[in-house]
């Protein structure tokens, strides 16, 4: 099914005949004939809108700053966070009102702002708090709005987000693999799209997890809950809960994605999980490339002596499978992930495998997976307040 880098189990197989089929049939062929935009900038061809130029002359930076709100940043703060242990460089995100903004540095930094539409308050109020614009770039619709009008004001480069690629989608073109590129990561190698579409066993395995999923939602499990045994992809899963939150919470539909983040939530949120409503269903994620630490022998008392030696890997191992065993006793529905590879097409597959279920689902929910008309709906009232104030 994927790459040798991930070893995946699915939902347990119903007994139901599948919709999902001619969905994913329709959706391959309007991808085909382009007639599925925002699928386009997974292609292992997709041409960006900046250049190996710009490219070069960006990369002579050591440190840099992200400015953005959802799908904006969160696919390359997914994919730093992932690498973090191979990016040398020094990457900030800012993506809420939590920015600290630098006093009397004379840190020589990259800025790169990110909006689609050009306008997000957040993003051009956190912009305006920092005192370091000198050097940088923007990257939004090549139309009017108030970034390229900064950016024409301060003569800075623009870098065009496509405008029929959202926002949240948007990981694999420009706002998600132009930090890639900065990050000393290869942005081919993530493009796994083409690839993964002629797997037979691929596209079995992703139509038999969209039937799984919409069999629960049938049955009222709402609840999509990852349980996540790798730290280093917290920030995959904020990614995942936004693209699945947006993209499917509409006409009093939806499905409700919960980040739940191990082994710490075992002494929270477990018990809820094992024995409170049965509304939810898991998805179980750990990954074996991690760095090794082994707890010290000699400060082990014999009681427990079985932790001599062993790896924090292998202890959070243990909780994995434990994890599944107990599900699996307590008929609770999951699926799992084993990552065996922390490289860039291993990423590249998972990005490509959730947003292809959520596209799914969404029209399998008779829902546009590409809009958030509710949205609009807070930040016209928002900038209606303070202008009356």
């Amino acid at each position: 099914m994927f790459s040798r880098n991930i070893e995946f189990k699915g939902f347990q197989k119903i007994k139901k005949k599948s919709k999902v089929n001619f969905i994913w049939n329709k959706l391959k062929k309007n991808y085909l004939n382009n007639l599925e935009p925002t699928l386009l900038s997974l292609r292992e061809n997709y041409k960006y809108s900046y250049n190996l130029r710009q490219i070069k002359k960006f990369k002579k930076f050591d440190n840099f700053r992200i400015f953005g709100m959802g799908g904006s940043i969160l696919g390359a703060e997914a994919i730093h966070s992932f690498f973090k242990k191979k990016i040398k460089k020094k990457f900030e995100f800012v993506n809420n009102f939590d920015f600290k903004n630098d006093k009397k540095t004379k840190i020589s930094r990259l800025n790169i702002v990110i909006s689609k539409s050009g306008n997000t308050l957040e993003t051009i109020v956190n912009f305006n708090l920092d005192n370091l614009k000198k050097n940088t770039l923007f990257i939004t619709e090549n139309k009017k709005n108030y970034l390229t009008h900064i950016a024409h004001k301060m003569k800075s480069e623009i870098v065009e987000h496509r405008n029929f690629i959202g926002g949240r989608y948007s990981v694999l073109s420009e706002t998600g693999m132009l930090p890639a590129s900065l990050m000393g990561l290869n942005p081919q190698k993530f493009k796994q799209f083409d690839n993964l579409i002629r797997k037979r066993g691929f596209i079995e395995k992703l139509i038999s997890n969209v039937d799984s999923i919409l069999y629960f939602y049938e049955k009222k499990k709402f609840n999509s809950i990852i349980i996540n045994y790798d730290e280093n992809s917290n920030d995959l899963f904020s990614w995942y809960q936004q693209l699945v939150a947006e993209s499917l919470g509409k006409k009093g539909k939806g499905i409700l994605p919960i980040v739940s983040n191990m082994p710490k939530d075992n002494h929270s949120m477990m018990q809820l999980y094992l024995d409170g409503n049965k509304n939810n269903f898991f998805t179980i994620f750990f990954n074996e490339d991690n760095e090794i630490k082994n707890v010290k022998k000699n400060d082990i008392l014999r009681s427990h002596s079985f932790l001599k030696n062993k790896s924090l890997n292998e202890i959070m191992f243990a909780q994995f499978k434990a994890t599944q065993n107990i599900f699996k006793k307590k008929n609770i529905p999951f699926r799992s992930f084993i990552v065996k590879k922390r490289e860039e097409k291993t990423l590249g597959e998972l990005f490509t495998f959730f947003i292809l279920e959520t596209i799914l689902l969404g029209r399998a929910l008779k829902l546009n997976p590409y809009d958030q008309p509710a949205v609009e709906l807070i930040k016209k009232e928002t900038i209606k307040i303070l202008r009356n104030n």
